[in-house]
């Protein structure tokens, strides 16, 4: 049985397609991405339909990750086959909140830096839409530190599974 995660940033173009390139890539690493599904999605439909930002493509390809990307909107029915939805950010996640249609799924919904111990009390990943290169190294960052918890999580999650 196939477990199911979903990143979710505001328009789908720059933090979630990051965070899902990245553990996509450590899924394949740890030999998961054959029990784990991955993708992405907006809390707006803004750029619905567009590749990601050049900026996020042009930092994932120079640290290896696959830039292809297509932006869509998160749906509220997406709630019942997904296991867990990260949001990048606190307004992500009660926004996402708000859409559960029940209360348990809500409780799928999880800020990504939280599965990063040294992240503290900033749980945000900043956006770097509007900044330069720099935010967008920061970004990757953030979402590769945060990669190794939730990659752990998902390891326990679907240990006896199979694909």
């Amino acid at each position: 049985m196939t477990y199911r995660v979903c990143f979710v940033c505001t328009g789908n173009i720059c933090r979630s397609p990051m965070a899902e390139s990245v553990f996509r890539a450590r899924l394949a690493e740890a030999g998961l991405d054959g029990l784990v599904e991955v993708d992405s999605a907006g809390t707006g439909g803004w750029h619905e339909g567009d590749a990601a930002d050049p900026r996020t493509v042009s930092v994932l390809e120079e640290h290896g990750y696959d830039g292809t990307h297509t932006a869509r909107q998160f749906q509220p029915s997406w709630f019942a086959r997904l296991d867990l939805v990260i949001a990048l950010d606190a307004g992500h996640l009660k926004a996402l909140r708000r859409l559960a249609p029940t209360p348990e799924d809500a409780a799928k919904v999880r800020l990504l830096r939280s599965y990063d111990p040294a992240a503290g009390d900033d749980l945000d990943v900043p956006d770097p839409y509007y900044g330069g290169p720099d935010g967008f190294e920061e970004c990757l960052e953030m979402v590769e530190a945060a990669s190794e918890g939730l990659l752990a999580e998902v390891r326990e999650r679907t240990e006896g599974r199979v694909a």
